[in-house]
């Protein structure tokens, strides 16, 4: 079933940074405009707790960017739906997108679906989601207050997750298959000097231990021996990946699953650009993301004008 409001300008696939900044954009040009988002306005932003690099803005809650990013294109006008994606197909006048029993058409398209959490990939770990296993601190964090609990990972979101944490449980461990972590030197040294953070290098998860729910972790470390680490709660922080595969006919995907794409965002079909952490780039962080935006948003303005 077709929607009433006929043909919008612009699709925007992902109500993230990119994709809300891409409608900011497409509509201060004077652009229709419709956000199509399967699981919450704001994106991955929403999680952290605060966000200390974005330029001009010395710290501010991700929930409260969200939220002003996405009345923002709001009140610019830009027409916003829940709704994941199921199908999309190409025809003479622009695009056709399905997101349960509707459809969605447009003249142009830009893909910006973001990444979900990389899953750790250890036995019985699906079983324990909810059960002292999250993808999310600031979601869950405070579930755990003065307990024990794990971080897996050595990136910025790892440590942002272990400084958050260290403020809400008694005890952070955080375990990194690497003997360096790669995280900004900031926030390594801010982790490093709180006295309820520990952190175990050269080390992996290789077992979770509990019944019911998680009561603890047998890590394995670098020389072979294996140590068993009371927590009640594990966070996992091992990256991201995309879900790109239903728009794999319009845009092409690297080895990873990621979009590739030029610096003008532009794709392998005309009319289609992507934006955002769903695309293949060396960084990425929430002030690419809104690079991105902003560059698909104008290509698209210009694509269109150009038919």
């Amino acid at each position: 079933m077709k929607e009433e409001q006929g043909m919008y300008d612009i699709l925007i696939v992902g109500g993230g940074p990119a994709g809300l900044t891409a409608a900011i954009y497409a509509r201060r040009a004077g652009r229709t405009v419709l956000v199509l988002e399967g699981t919450g306005f704001g994106g991955q932003i929403a999680s952290s707790h605060l966000v200390e690099n974005y330029p001009a803005v010395p710290s501010v809650n991700g929930v409260e960017y969200s939220d002003a990013l996405t009345a923002q294109a709001k009140a610019l006008g830009a027409e916003t739906r829940f709704g994941r994606v199921s199908a999309v197909r190409r025809e003479e006048e622009g695009f056709i997108l399905t997101a349960g029993k509707k459809e969605f058409e447009g003249r142009s398209l830009i893909l910006a679906t973001g990444a979900k959490p990389r899953r750790l990939g250890v036995e019985r770990e699906e079983e324990l989601v909810g059960r002292g296993i999250s993808y999310c601190a600031v979601c869950d964090g405070a579930f755990f207050r003065d307990k024990n609990v794990a971080v897996v990972g050595g990136g910025d979101s790892a440590l942002q997750a272990v400084l958050f944490l260290s403020g809400v449980a008694g005890h952070v461990t955080l375990i990194h298959r690497r003997g360096e972590l790669r995280a900004q030197g900031a926030d390594v040294e801010k982790a490093g000097v709180r006295g309820n953070v520990e952190f175990m290098l050269n080390s992996r998860v290789a077992e979770l231990l509990g019944e019911e729910k998680l009561t603890g972790l047998m890590v394995e470390q670098g020389d072979g021996s294996r140590r068993e680490l009371a927590v009640e709660g594990l966070f996992v922080e091992v990256g991201q990946e995309p879900d790109n595969a239903v728009f794999a006919p319009l845009a092409q995907l690297d080895e990873g699953g990621y979009f590739q794409a030029g610096e003008d965002c532009g794709t392998m079909t005309p009319g289609v650009f992507v934006a955002g952490d769903c695309r293949s780039k060396g960084l990425r962080q929430l002030t690419t993301a809104v690079a991105d935006g902003s560059v698909a948003a104008t290509a698209a303005c210009r694509w269109l004008e150009g038919r």
